[in-house]
């Protein structure tokens, strides 16, 4: 590429010449990078495409502009740009030299590396700017293969990892422009956060969709998050040739969100081979569309050999391209509770009895458990509130709990079952006290 084509594109992503839009701010997230930075590590941000990402980082380097820090000390590189061409270190080389000649920035300076899994052998860059010239590195992908064996060896201590998710439903709030600060407000404002929640259950969490005016156009954007998904994650960059078979594959598991999965049974209803569904897996759970939770088992054998829960990142992502007929609220609540266990730093898995029982939900930290959650969208029917605790108190007993938890769409009750307390919380509310 000339250099006149490289600057193009670099005016077009950075603050030199221009404002740019940082879009509706992430507190949480925003801060937690600028503690990040402060370990002067590099900062490395994983995330399904579309979560923001790249957003939160324009909104953290607006602070940097605020805080006195120069434009021209802050390099936005975004390599999903389709002017960049024939991505490799070279151009990446290529692109640095031209900004410290062009825009002279101070020894103190800021590289953003956006999408940067498409440039192979990226992780020696970030590492040379990061050893040799101070610099403060900052890289972004949508593929967990960014924090794999291979790239941390090359950054072994040399890095710090984020990965940033669909707004959680506290955020929905605040894109919706609903404040909700303390109890006061939740009981306040139920009536209008219980319409909002009926809202984000069914359409997720990404950002630019929130924000969106219409149903239409919700669903437009979540059927291209599908597809770039599918085709820019997945496809392109593992050279998929079986595209109609990944996409069958990825829709089967949307349509089957909070169901127990086998490869060998998704092989004989699909009408796959087996290492084609192990391998498929693996590449939707690594461009985190998808997470699989083990049976909970003090035998690892007995984890593998067990059929596995399907979850996925975004309820809205789901229904946009899931076999749907009629809406089915009780695993879509699933998922929702899934995405948000998700985001903490512990273990998660399902449970089953000898009797086939199950309960949705056991968390353990640090080699204890310290929780059991049951998700129940109605226990309206007395023999449906029955069979949920009864399995809920044996999970307790068994694994010496003295307490067990049951979401419900708007029950708020506790009682004491053979020992156990079983507390029942509107997941609404459960979600915002998280």
């Amino acid at each position: 590429m000339e250099k006149s084509e490289i600057l193009d594109v670099l005016n077009d992503w950075n603050f030199w010449r221009k404002e740019v839009d940082v879009g509706v701010r992430r507190e949480v997230i925003v801060k937690k990078i600028g503690e990040m930075l402060k370990a002067r590590e590099i900062v490395v941000i994983t995330g399904i495409r579309r979560c923001g990402k790249s957003t939160s980082l324009l909104q953290f380097c607006k602070d940097l502009i605020n805080s006195g820090i120069k434009k021209e000390d802050i390099l936005i590189v975004n390599f999903e740009d389709p002017r960049l061409k024939n991505l490799n270190l070279d151009l990446l080389n290529k692109i640095y030299e031209i900004y410290l000649t062009e825009l002279n920035p101070s020894g103190k300076h800021y590289v953003i590396l956006d999408e940067i899994q498409l440039v192979e052998g990226w992780e020696k860059f970030a590492r040379f700017l990061h050893e040799n010239k101070k610099i403060n590195v900052f890289v972004t992908g949508s593929s967990a293969k960014l924090l794999s064996s291979e790239y941390s060896t090359v950054l072994a201590g040399r890095h710090l990892d984020l990965e940033i998710k669909p707004l959680s439903f506290g955020e929905y709030l605040f894109f919706k422009n609903i404040g909700v600060k303390n109890n006061l407000d939740i009981s306040q404002k139920r009536h209008e956060i219980k319409r909002a929640f009926a809202d984000y259950l069914k359409e997720g969490g990404f950002p630019k969709v929130t924000l969106a005016d219409n149903e239409k156009d919700k669903r437009d954007l979540l059927e291209v998050y599908f597809r770039d998904i599918i085709i820019k994650d997945i496809v392109q960059r593992y050279k998929i040739k079986e595209v109609n078979k990944l996409n069958e594959l990825a829709k089967y598991y949307l349509t089957n969100v909070s169901t127990l999965q086998s490869f060998n049974n998704i092989k004989n209803v699909l009408k796959l081979n087996l290492d084609t569904v192990e391998r498929f897996s693996y590449y939707l759970s690594g461009v985190f569309l998808l997470n699989f939770v083990k049976k909970f088992s003090y035998s690892e054998k007995e984890q593998i050999l067990n059929p596995r829960k399907v979850y996925c990142a975004d309820n809205g992502l789901r229904g946009s391209v899931a076999f749907v007929f009629l809406e089915d609220y009780g695993r879509l609540a699933e998922n929702l509770v899934f995405n948000e266990l998700n985001k903490k730093d512990s273990e998660i898995y399902y449970w089953k009895s000898q009797k086939q029982e199950e309960v949705d939900f056991i968390i353990k930290k640090k080699q204890k458990i310290i929780q059991a959650i049951q998700v129940c969208w109605n226990i309206d029917k007395p023999e449906t509130k029955e069979r949920e605790v009864k399995v809920l108190v044996k999970a307790c007993k068994e694994l010496s709990l003295k307490e067990g938890l049951i979401l419900t769409e708007d029950t708020s009750s506790s009682e004491i079952i053979e020992g156990i307390k079983i507390s029942f919380q509107p997941i609404w509310k459960w979600l915002l006290e998280t």
